[in-house]
Protein backbone atom coordinates (compact mmCIF):
# COMPACT_ATOMS: atom_id res chain seq x y z
CA UNK A 1 0.00 0.00 0.00
CA UNK A 2 1.47 3.33 -0.99
CA UNK A 3 2.35 5.48 2.01
CA UNK A 4 1.74 9.21 2.03
CA UNK A 5 4.08 11.90 3.28
CA UNK A 6 2.50 13.52 6.29
CA UNK A 7 3.31 17.07 7.41
CA UNK A 8 5.58 17.32 10.45
CA UNK A 9 3.60 18.63 13.41
CA UNK A 10 4.74 19.10 16.98
CA UNK A 11 3.04 20.18 20.18
CA UNK A 12 -0.73 20.52 20.05
CA UNK A 13 -2.27 19.20 16.87
CA UNK A 14 -4.54 21.66 15.10
CA UNK A 15 -4.34 21.47 11.30
CA UNK A 16 -5.01 17.81 10.53
CA UNK A 17 -7.60 17.83 13.29
CA UNK A 18 -9.57 20.46 11.42
CA UNK A 19 -9.67 18.35 8.30
CA UNK A 20 -10.15 14.88 9.61
CA UNK A 21 -12.52 15.44 12.50
CA UNK A 22 -15.19 17.44 10.74
CA UNK A 23 -14.73 17.23 6.99
CA UNK A 24 -16.62 13.98 6.61
CA UNK A 25 -18.16 13.59 3.17
CA UNK A 26 -21.00 11.35 4.20
CA UNK A 27 -24.15 10.94 6.13
CA UNK A 28 -25.92 8.09 7.90
CA UNK A 29 -25.00 5.29 5.47
CA UNK A 30 -22.55 5.09 2.58
CA UNK A 31 -20.88 2.77 0.12
CA UNK A 32 -17.38 3.37 -1.20
CA UNK A 33 -16.45 4.72 -4.60
CA UNK A 34 -14.73 1.46 -5.62
CA UNK A 35 -18.10 -0.30 -5.31
CA UNK A 36 -20.20 2.49 -6.81
CA UNK A 37 -18.11 4.89 -8.90
CA UNK A 38 -19.91 8.15 -9.61
CA UNK A 39 -19.13 11.42 -11.34
CA UNK A 40 -18.95 13.47 -8.13
CA UNK A 41 -16.95 10.90 -6.13
CA UNK A 42 -19.61 10.80 -3.40
CA UNK A 43 -19.06 8.09 -0.83
CA UNK A 44 -16.26 6.56 1.18
CA UNK A 45 -12.98 7.22 -0.57
CA UNK A 46 -11.28 3.92 0.30
CA UNK A 47 -12.16 0.30 -0.33
CA UNK A 48 -12.70 -1.98 2.64
CA UNK A 49 -9.34 -3.62 1.99
CA UNK A 50 -7.62 -0.24 2.06
CA UNK A 51 -9.35 0.55 5.36
CA UNK A 52 -8.10 -2.74 6.81
CA UNK A 53 -4.64 -1.62 5.71
CA UNK A 54 -1.68 -3.35 7.35
CA UNK A 55 -3.88 -4.83 10.08
CA UNK A 56 -3.26 -4.01 13.72
CA UNK A 57 0.54 -3.92 13.50
CA UNK A 58 2.21 -1.67 16.05
CA UNK A 59 2.98 2.04 16.42
CA UNK A 60 5.87 1.63 13.96
CA UNK A 61 3.90 -0.26 11.27
CA UNK A 62 2.73 2.27 8.67
CA UNK A 63 -0.84 1.67 7.54
CA UNK A 64 -1.77 -0.26 10.68
CA UNK A 65 -4.44 0.66 13.20
CA UNK A 66 -1.99 1.05 16.09
CA UNK A 67 0.23 3.29 13.97
CA UNK A 68 -2.66 5.52 12.91
CA UNK A 69 -4.42 5.72 16.28
CA UNK A 70 -1.19 6.70 18.00
CA UNK A 71 0.32 8.94 15.32
CA UNK A 72 -2.67 10.28 13.38
CA UNK A 73 -5.61 10.06 15.81
CA UNK A 74 -7.94 12.44 13.98
CA UNK A 75 -7.62 10.50 10.76
CA UNK A 76 -8.36 7.37 12.83
CA UNK A 77 -11.60 8.96 14.00
CA UNK A 78 -12.59 9.65 10.42
CA UNK A 79 -11.79 6.10 9.35
CA UNK A 80 -13.87 4.76 12.22
CA UNK A 81 -16.75 7.03 11.21
CA UNK A 82 -16.61 5.81 7.62
CA UNK A 83 -16.61 2.20 8.83
CA UNK A 84 -19.63 3.01 11.02
CA UNK A 85 -21.42 4.37 7.94
CA UNK A 86 -20.26 1.63 5.55
CA UNK A 87 -22.92 -0.58 3.99
CA UNK A 88 -21.36 -4.06 4.11
CA UNK A 89 -22.04 -6.68 1.46
CA UNK A 90 -22.69 -10.42 1.51
CA UNK A 91 -19.32 -10.97 -0.16
CA UNK A 92 -17.71 -9.18 2.78
CA UNK A 93 -19.48 -11.46 5.26
CA UNK A 94 -22.78 -9.70 5.93
CA UNK A 95 -25.32 -12.11 7.41
CA UNK A 96 -26.79 -14.47 8.17
CA UNK A 97 -28.54 -13.45 11.40
CA UNK A 98 -27.33 -15.24 14.48
CA UNK A 99 -28.43 -18.84 13.99
CA UNK A 100 -30.22 -17.55 10.91
CA UNK A 101 -32.94 -16.55 13.37
CA UNK A 102 -33.53 -20.08 14.71
CA UNK A 103 -32.87 -21.20 18.27
CA UNK A 104 -33.79 -20.60 21.91
CA UNK A 105 -34.46 -16.87 22.03
CA UNK A 106 -34.88 -16.95 25.80
CA UNK A 107 -31.23 -18.05 26.04
CA UNK A 108 -29.93 -15.77 23.29
CA UNK A 109 -31.95 -12.61 22.67
CA UNK A 110 -29.78 -11.65 19.68
CA UNK A 111 -31.74 -14.21 17.65
CA UNK A 112 -34.44 -11.55 17.47
CA UNK A 113 -32.16 -8.76 16.28
CA UNK A 114 -32.64 -7.40 12.81
CA UNK A 115 -30.18 -7.81 9.95
CA UNK A 116 -28.79 -4.37 9.19
CA UNK A 117 -26.07 -3.68 6.61
CA UNK A 118 -24.40 -0.82 8.52
CA UNK A 119 -23.98 0.41 12.08
CA UNK A 120 -25.74 3.62 11.06
CA UNK A 121 -28.81 1.67 9.94
CA UNK A 122 -29.89 1.51 13.59
CA UNK A 123 -27.74 4.25 15.15
CA UNK A 124 -28.10 6.98 12.52
CA UNK A 125 -29.93 9.60 14.56
CA UNK A 126 -30.69 12.40 14.00
CA UNK A 127 -30.70 11.18 10.39
CA UNK A 128 -33.02 8.30 9.68
CA UNK A 129 -32.31 5.13 7.74
CA UNK A 130 -34.81 3.84 5.20
CA UNK A 131 -36.46 0.64 6.35
CA UNK A 132 -35.06 0.68 9.87
CA UNK A 133 -36.86 2.15 12.84
CA UNK A 134 -34.26 1.03 15.34
CA UNK A 135 -36.55 -1.40 17.17
CA UNK A 136 -35.37 -5.00 17.52
CA UNK A 137 -37.16 -8.09 18.80
CA UNK A 138 -34.59 -8.89 21.47
CA UNK A 139 -37.37 -8.62 24.07
CA UNK A 140 -41.05 -9.50 23.57
CA UNK A 141 -42.02 -5.82 23.73
CA UNK A 142 -39.10 -4.67 21.55
CA UNK A 143 -36.03 -2.56 22.24
CA UNK A 144 -35.47 0.89 20.78
CA UNK A 145 -31.91 1.52 19.58
CA UNK A 146 -30.47 4.57 21.36
CA UNK A 147 -28.31 7.27 19.83
CA UNK A 148 -24.58 6.94 20.47
CA UNK A 149 -23.62 10.59 20.95
CA UNK A 150 -21.22 10.98 23.87
CA UNK A 151 -20.63 7.22 24.09
CA UNK A 152 -16.98 7.53 25.14
CA UNK A 153 -17.88 9.81 28.02
CA UNK A 154 -20.43 7.24 29.21
CA UNK A 155 -17.78 4.52 29.17
CA UNK A 156 -15.27 6.62 31.09
CA UNK A 157 -17.74 7.83 33.72
CA UNK A 158 -19.04 4.31 34.36
CA UNK A 159 -15.52 2.91 34.64
CA UNK A 160 -14.40 5.62 37.06
CA UNK A 161 -17.49 5.13 39.23
CA UNK A 162 -16.80 1.40 39.29
CA UNK A 163 -13.19 1.90 40.38
CA UNK A 164 -14.22 4.27 43.17
CA UNK A 165 -17.00 2.02 44.49
CA UNK A 166 -14.67 -0.97 44.50
CA UNK A 167 -11.97 1.04 46.29
CA UNK A 168 -14.53 1.86 49.02
CA UNK A 169 -15.44 -1.81 49.32
CA UNK A 170 -11.81 -2.96 49.43
CA UNK A 171 -10.94 -0.32 52.03
CA UNK A 172 -13.85 -1.38 54.24
CA UNK A 173 -12.87 -5.03 53.90
CA UNK A 174 -9.29 -4.30 54.96
CA UNK A 175 -10.46 -2.33 58.00
CA UNK A 176 -12.89 -5.08 59.00
CA UNK A 177 -10.20 -7.75 58.84
CA UNK A 178 -7.71 -5.66 60.82
CA UNK A 179 -10.19 -4.56 63.49
CA UNK A 180 -12.20 -7.75 63.78
CA UNK A 181 -15.34 -5.62 63.58
CA UNK A 182 -18.09 -5.36 60.97
CA UNK A 183 -17.62 -2.19 58.89
CA UNK A 184 -20.58 -0.49 57.20
CA UNK A 185 -19.45 1.72 54.31
CA UNK A 186 -21.43 4.21 52.27
CA UNK A 187 -21.07 3.70 48.52
CA UNK A 188 -20.90 7.06 46.82
CA UNK A 189 -19.10 8.21 43.69
CA UNK A 190 -19.33 11.50 41.82
CA UNK A 191 -22.06 12.55 44.25
CA UNK A 192 -24.23 9.52 43.35
CA UNK A 193 -25.38 7.24 46.18
CA UNK A 194 -25.28 3.48 45.56
CA UNK A 195 -26.34 2.24 49.00
CA UNK A 196 -24.17 0.52 51.60
CA UNK A 197 -21.96 -2.53 51.92
CA UNK A 198 -21.11 -4.33 55.13
CA UNK A 199 -17.61 -5.80 55.35
CA UNK A 200 -17.06 -8.70 57.74
CA UNK A 201 -13.86 -9.70 59.58
CA UNK A 202 -13.64 -12.98 57.63
CA UNK A 203 -13.14 -11.01 54.38
CA UNK A 204 -16.66 -11.49 53.06
CA UNK A 205 -18.91 -8.60 52.09
CA UNK A 206 -22.66 -8.29 52.55
CA UNK A 207 -23.98 -6.44 49.48
CA UNK A 208 -27.71 -6.60 50.25
CA UNK A 209 -27.73 -2.84 50.82
CA UNK A 210 -26.33 -2.00 47.38
CA UNK A 211 -28.66 0.09 45.20
CA UNK A 212 -28.79 0.51 41.43
CA UNK A 213 -25.78 -1.64 40.56
CA UNK A 214 -24.85 -5.32 40.82
CA UNK A 215 -23.13 -6.73 43.89
CA UNK A 216 -19.81 -6.71 42.01
CA UNK A 217 -20.15 -2.89 41.86
CA UNK A 218 -19.44 -2.84 38.12
CA UNK A 219 -21.44 -0.10 36.39
CA UNK A 220 -22.45 -1.35 32.96
CA UNK A 221 -23.50 1.72 30.95
CA UNK A 222 -24.56 0.05 27.71
CA UNK A 223 -28.01 -1.36 26.92
CA UNK A 224 -31.10 -0.21 28.76
CA UNK A 225 -30.84 -2.91 31.42
CA UNK A 226 -27.16 -2.20 32.00
CA UNK A 227 -25.55 -5.20 30.32
CA UNK A 228 -22.18 -4.33 28.84
CA UNK A 229 -19.01 -2.75 30.22
CA UNK A 230 -17.13 -1.45 27.22
CA UNK A 231 -17.45 0.06 23.77
CA UNK A 232 -15.32 -2.74 22.38
CA UNK A 233 -17.68 -5.45 23.60
CA UNK A 234 -20.63 -3.45 22.31
CA UNK A 235 -19.05 -3.12 18.84
CA UNK A 236 -18.06 -6.78 18.46
CA UNK A 237 -21.41 -7.99 19.79
CA UNK A 238 -23.49 -5.67 17.59
CA UNK A 239 -21.53 -6.51 14.44
CA UNK A 240 -22.34 -10.16 15.04
CA UNK A 241 -25.88 -9.89 16.42
CA UNK A 242 -27.25 -7.18 14.14
CA UNK A 243 -25.16 -7.64 11.00
CA UNK A 244 -23.92 -11.22 10.96
CA UNK A 245 -20.32 -9.99 10.82
CA UNK A 246 -18.03 -12.14 12.95
CA UNK A 247 -14.92 -10.61 14.45
CA UNK A 248 -12.10 -12.44 16.14
CA UNK A 249 -10.82 -9.92 18.63
CA UNK A 250 -7.68 -11.01 20.50
CA UNK A 251 -8.30 -8.40 23.21
CA UNK A 252 -11.73 -9.73 24.11
CA UNK A 253 -10.52 -13.31 23.71
CA UNK A 254 -7.79 -12.73 26.29
CA UNK A 255 -9.94 -10.73 28.71
CA UNK A 256 -12.87 -13.17 28.53
CA UNK A 257 -10.43 -15.94 29.49
CA UNK A 258 -9.37 -14.12 32.65
CA UNK A 259 -6.60 -11.93 31.25
CA UNK A 260 -5.95 -8.23 31.69
CA UNK A 261 -5.67 -6.04 28.60
CA UNK A 262 -5.74 -2.36 27.71
CA UNK A 263 -7.46 -1.69 24.39
CA UNK A 264 -6.01 0.76 21.84
CA UNK A 265 -8.54 3.30 23.13
CA UNK A 266 -7.21 2.97 26.68
CA UNK A 267 -10.02 0.93 28.25
CA UNK A 268 -8.75 -1.62 30.78
CA UNK A 269 -10.57 -4.96 30.66
CA UNK A 270 -9.68 -7.33 33.50
CA UNK A 271 -11.22 -10.75 33.14
CA UNK A 272 -10.06 -11.76 36.62
CA UNK A 273 -12.52 -9.23 38.10
CA UNK A 274 -15.24 -8.78 35.47
CA UNK A 275 -17.10 -11.10 33.12
CA UNK A 276 -15.99 -9.95 29.66
CA UNK A 277 -17.94 -10.97 26.57
CA UNK A 278 -15.98 -13.31 24.31
CA UNK A 279 -15.77 -12.70 20.55
CA UNK A 280 -18.14 -14.81 18.42
CA UNK A 281 -15.31 -16.79 16.79
CA UNK A 282 -12.18 -18.36 18.29
CA UNK A 283 -9.68 -17.52 15.55
CA UNK A 284 -9.26 -15.56 12.33
CA UNK A 285 -9.86 -18.74 10.32
CA UNK A 286 -13.10 -19.65 12.13
CA UNK A 287 -16.26 -19.37 10.01
CA UNK A 288 -18.91 -20.33 12.55
CA UNK A 289 -21.82 -18.88 10.52
CA UNK A 290 -20.80 -21.05 7.54
CA UNK A 291 -21.18 -18.28 4.99
CA UNK A 292 -17.83 -19.02 3.37
CA UNK A 293 -16.17 -15.87 4.70
CA UNK A 294 -13.67 -15.97 7.56
CA UNK A 295 -12.09 -13.03 9.41
CA UNK A 296 -15.05 -10.90 8.34
CA UNK A 297 -14.05 -8.00 10.57
CA UNK A 298 -10.27 -7.90 11.10
CA UNK A 299 -9.06 -6.52 14.42
CA UNK A 300 -7.85 -3.26 12.85
CA UNK A 301 -11.46 -2.37 12.00
CA UNK A 302 -12.54 -3.03 15.60
CA UNK A 303 -9.73 -0.74 16.74
CA UNK A 304 -10.96 2.09 14.50
CA UNK A 305 -14.61 1.66 15.45
CA UNK A 306 -13.82 1.62 19.17
CA UNK A 307 -11.62 4.72 18.83
CA UNK A 308 -14.26 6.57 16.82
CA UNK A 309 -17.00 5.83 19.33
CA UNK A 310 -14.75 6.81 22.24
CA UNK A 311 -14.47 10.23 20.59
CA UNK A 312 -18.07 10.43 19.33
CA UNK A 313 -19.56 13.94 19.50
CA UNK A 314 -21.57 15.04 22.52
CA UNK A 315 -25.16 16.15 21.86
CA UNK A 316 -25.85 19.84 21.34
CA UNK A 317 -27.69 22.57 23.24
CA UNK A 318 -30.17 24.49 21.13
CA UNK A 319 -31.63 27.93 21.88
CA UNK A 320 -31.45 28.79 25.60
CA UNK A 321 -33.94 31.63 25.98
CA UNK A 322 -35.82 32.70 29.11
CA UNK A 323 -38.53 30.07 28.56
CA UNK A 324 -35.95 27.30 28.33
CA UNK A 325 -34.13 28.55 31.44
CA UNK A 326 -37.42 28.64 33.34
CA UNK A 327 -38.19 25.10 32.17
CA UNK A 328 -34.80 23.96 33.44
CA UNK A 329 -35.56 25.47 36.87
CA UNK A 330 -38.90 23.65 36.95
CA UNK A 331 -37.11 20.41 36.04
CA UNK A 332 -34.91 20.92 39.08
CA UNK A 333 -37.75 22.01 41.36
CA UNK A 334 -39.81 18.88 40.79
CA UNK A 335 -36.63 16.89 41.57
CA UNK A 336 -36.11 15.15 38.26
CA UNK A 337 -32.42 15.86 38.88
CA UNK A 338 -32.35 13.31 41.69
CA UNK A 339 -31.84 10.71 38.94
CA UNK A 340 -31.10 12.88 35.91
CA UNK A 341 -27.97 14.50 37.37
CA UNK A 342 -27.13 17.51 35.16
CA UNK A 343 -23.31 17.36 35.15
CA UNK A 344 -20.61 14.86 36.10
CA UNK A 345 -16.81 14.95 36.03
CA UNK A 346 -14.43 12.62 34.21
CA UNK A 347 -11.14 12.62 36.10
CA UNK A 348 -9.04 11.18 33.26
CA UNK A 349 -10.36 11.98 29.81
CA UNK A 350 -9.04 9.48 27.24
CA UNK A 351 -10.50 11.29 24.23
CA UNK A 352 -8.31 13.14 21.75
CA UNK A 353 -10.82 15.92 21.06
CA UNK A 354 -13.96 17.57 22.37
CA UNK A 355 -16.71 19.19 20.33
CA UNK A 356 -19.03 21.67 22.07
CA UNK A 357 -22.12 22.41 19.96
CA UNK A 358 -24.57 25.18 20.81
CA UNK A 359 -27.14 27.48 19.26
CA UNK A 360 -25.52 30.51 17.60
CA UNK A 361 -27.84 32.21 15.13
CA UNK A 362 -25.13 34.32 13.52
CA UNK A 363 -22.50 31.60 13.07
CA UNK A 364 -24.71 28.56 12.71
CA UNK A 365 -25.86 27.27 9.33
CA UNK A 366 -28.29 24.35 9.43
CA UNK A 367 -30.33 24.38 12.63
CA UNK A 368 -28.47 27.52 13.79
CA UNK A 369 -25.96 25.30 15.56
CA UNK A 370 -22.26 26.06 15.79
CA UNK A 371 -19.59 23.65 17.04
CA UNK A 372 -16.29 24.53 18.69
CA UNK A 373 -13.78 21.70 18.41
CA UNK A 374 -10.82 21.48 20.78
CA UNK A 375 -7.96 18.99 20.46
CA UNK A 376 -7.01 17.18 23.66
CA UNK A 377 -3.69 15.67 22.61
CA UNK A 378 0.00 16.46 22.81
CA UNK A 379 2.83 15.23 20.63
CA UNK A 380 5.50 13.13 22.30
CA UNK A 381 8.98 14.58 21.66
CA UNK A 382 11.48 12.42 19.80
CA UNK A 383 8.88 9.76 19.01
CA UNK A 384 9.37 9.66 15.26
CA UNK A 385 7.74 11.25 12.26
CA UNK A 386 4.85 11.75 12.50
CA UNK A 387 5.18 11.97 16.29
CA UNK A 388 3.14 9.89 18.70
CA UNK A 389 0.17 11.92 19.91
CA UNK A 390 -1.31 10.97 23.26
CA UNK A 391 -4.45 12.19 25.08
CA UNK A 392 -3.71 14.81 27.74
CA UNK A 393 -5.93 12.78 30.13
CA UNK A 394 -7.06 15.86 32.01
CA UNK A 395 -10.18 16.38 34.08
CA UNK A 396 -13.29 17.15 32.03
CA UNK A 397 -16.70 18.43 33.17
CA UNK A 398 -19.47 16.62 31.30
CA UNK A 399 -22.28 19.16 31.25
CA UNK A 400 -25.93 18.49 30.42
CA UNK A 401 -25.69 14.71 30.53
CA UNK A 402 -28.62 14.27 32.98
CA UNK A 403 -27.85 10.72 34.16
CA UNK A 404 -26.83 8.90 37.34
CA UNK A 405 -25.49 5.56 36.01
CA UNK A 406 -27.87 3.58 38.20
CA UNK A 407 -30.70 1.16 37.58
CA UNK A 408 -34.13 2.17 38.88
CA UNK A 409 -37.58 0.62 39.11
CA UNK A 410 -39.92 3.10 37.42
CA UNK A 411 -43.05 1.06 38.01
CA UNK A 412 -45.06 -1.43 36.00
CA UNK A 413 -45.48 0.91 33.02
CA UNK A 414 -41.79 0.38 32.30
CA UNK A 415 -41.45 -3.25 33.31
CA UNK A 416 -40.28 -5.52 30.52
CA UNK A 417 -41.22 -9.10 29.78
CA UNK A 418 -38.44 -11.53 28.92
CA UNK A 419 -38.79 -14.55 26.68
CA UNK A 420 -38.30 -16.94 29.63
CA UNK A 421 -41.32 -15.46 31.40
CA UNK A 422 -39.40 -13.36 33.91
CA UNK A 423 -39.87 -9.63 34.30
CA UNK A 424 -37.10 -7.00 34.18
CA UNK A 425 -38.07 -4.20 36.54
CA UNK A 426 -34.95 -2.05 36.74
CA UNK A 427 -33.39 0.00 33.95
CA UNK A 428 -30.46 2.36 33.64
CA UNK A 429 -31.32 6.04 33.89
CA UNK A 430 -31.38 7.25 30.30
CA UNK A 431 -29.07 10.25 29.79
CA UNK A 432 -31.28 13.09 28.61
CA UNK A 433 -28.78 14.78 26.34
CA UNK A 434 -30.22 14.56 22.83
CA UNK A 435 -33.72 13.82 24.16
CA UNK A 436 -35.23 16.71 22.20
CA UNK A 437 -34.60 14.93 18.90
CA UNK A 438 -34.68 11.23 19.74
CA UNK A 439 -38.34 10.20 19.80
CA UNK A 440 -39.92 7.73 20.42
CA UNK A 441 -39.14 7.38 24.11
CA UNK A 442 -38.63 4.67 26.69
CA UNK A 443 -36.36 1.66 26.36
CA UNK A 444 -39.08 0.06 24.26
CA UNK A 445 -39.94 3.12 22.16
CA UNK A 446 -43.60 2.96 23.21
CA UNK A 447 -43.94 6.58 24.37
CA UNK A 448 -44.58 8.87 21.43
CA UNK A 449 -43.62 12.21 23.00
CA UNK A 450 -41.96 13.78 26.03
CA UNK A 451 -45.20 14.44 27.90
CA UNK A 452 -46.24 10.81 27.56
CA UNK A 453 -42.95 9.36 28.77
CA UNK A 454 -42.87 11.69 31.79
CA UNK A 455 -46.42 10.73 32.76
CA UNK A 456 -45.50 7.07 32.31
CA UNK A 457 -43.02 7.29 35.21
CA UNK A 458 -43.91 5.54 38.45
CA UNK A 459 -42.10 3.54 41.10
CA UNK A 460 -39.01 5.39 42.32
CA UNK A 461 -39.97 8.37 40.12
CA UNK A 462 -43.61 8.53 41.18
CA UNK A 463 -43.22 11.65 43.33
CA UNK A 464 -41.46 13.59 40.55
CA UNK A 465 -44.08 12.46 38.06
CA UNK A 466 -46.84 13.66 40.40
CA UNK A 467 -45.14 17.04 40.82
CA UNK A 468 -45.02 17.36 37.03
CA UNK A 469 -48.71 16.45 36.79
CA UNK A 470 -49.56 19.20 39.27
CA UNK A 471 -47.83 21.89 37.20
CA UNK A 472 -50.04 24.10 35.10
CA UNK A 473 -50.24 23.39 31.39
CA UNK A 474 -48.06 26.43 30.77
CA UNK A 475 -45.41 25.24 33.22
CA UNK A 476 -45.41 21.76 31.70
CA UNK A 477 -44.88 23.36 28.29
CA UNK A 478 -41.89 25.33 29.63
CA UNK A 479 -40.32 22.19 31.08
CA UNK A 480 -40.73 20.36 27.80
CA UNK A 481 -39.24 23.32 25.90
CA UNK A 482 -36.17 22.86 28.08
CA UNK A 483 -36.00 19.15 27.24
CA UNK A 484 -36.44 19.96 23.56
CA UNK A 485 -33.33 22.16 23.72
CA UNK A 486 -31.22 19.03 24.37
CA UNK A 487 -30.68 17.95 20.78
CA UNK A 488 -28.64 15.76 18.49
CA UNK A 489 -27.09 17.30 15.41
CA UNK A 490 -25.87 16.17 11.98
CA UNK A 491 -22.09 16.73 12.13
CA UNK A 492 -21.81 16.97 8.35
CA UNK A 493 -24.15 19.96 8.18
CA UNK A 494 -23.04 21.80 11.30
CA UNK A 495 -20.83 24.87 11.03
CA UNK A 496 -17.79 24.92 13.28
CA UNK A 497 -14.61 26.79 14.09
CA UNK A 498 -12.94 24.35 11.69
CA UNK A 499 -15.44 24.68 8.85
CA UNK A 500 -17.53 27.86 9.15
CA UNK A 501 -19.54 27.23 5.93
CA UNK A 502 -20.77 30.03 3.71
CA UNK A 503 -24.56 30.43 3.45
CA UNK A 504 -24.12 33.05 0.72
CA UNK A 505 -22.36 30.65 -1.64
CA UNK A 506 -24.28 29.54 -4.75
CA UNK A 507 -24.20 25.84 -3.83
CA UNK A 508 -24.99 26.25 -0.14
CA UNK A 509 -25.41 24.02 1.85
CA UNK A 510 -23.32 21.59 -0.20
CA UNK A 511 -20.40 24.02 -0.21
CA UNK A 512 -19.70 23.27 3.44
CA UNK A 513 -19.21 19.55 3.01
CA UNK A 514 -15.49 18.85 2.87
CA UNK A 515 -14.79 22.45 1.90
CA UNK A 516 -11.50 22.67 3.81
CA UNK A 517 -8.61 22.76 1.38
CA UNK A 518 -7.54 19.14 1.56
CA UNK A 519 -4.80 19.29 -1.10
CA UNK A 520 -2.85 21.76 1.05
CA UNK A 521 -2.52 19.15 3.76
CA UNK A 522 -2.04 15.95 1.81
CA UNK A 523 0.67 15.16 -0.69
CA UNK A 524 -0.99 11.94 -1.79
CA UNK A 525 -4.70 11.84 -2.71
CA UNK A 526 -4.82 8.16 -1.70
CA UNK A 527 -4.47 9.34 1.90
CA UNK A 528 -8.00 10.72 1.86
CA UNK A 529 -10.52 8.62 3.75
Amino acid sequence: MKQSIRPVITGLIFIPFSVLYFAVWGYAQETDITQHPNSINAGIQKSLQDQIGAGRGNINTPGSSLHMINRDPFRSIRRGRNLFQRKFTVAQGLGPRNGDGFGDISADASLGAGLADSCAACHGRPRGSAGFGGDVFTRPDSRDAPHLFGLGLLEMLADEITLELRAIKNGASERAQKSGQNIRARLQSKGIFYGFIRALPDGSVDATGVKGVDADLRVRPFFHHGGTISIREFVVGALNGEMGLEAFDPDLAKASSGGNITTPSGMVLDGSIDAIEAPPVSSESDDSDLDGVANEIPVSLIDYLEFYLLNYFKPAIHRENSRVRTGRKLFQQIQCVSCHVPSLIVERDRRVADVETKYQAQKGSFNQLYAVATPLVQATPNSGNPPVKKPMEKRFIVNNIFADFKRHDLGSNFWERNFDGTITKEFMTEPLWGVGSSAPYGHDGRSVNLWSVIMRHGGEAQSSRNRFARLSAGQQALLMEFLQSLVLFPPDDTASNLNPKNPRAANYPQNGHGSIALPKLFNDPSDLE
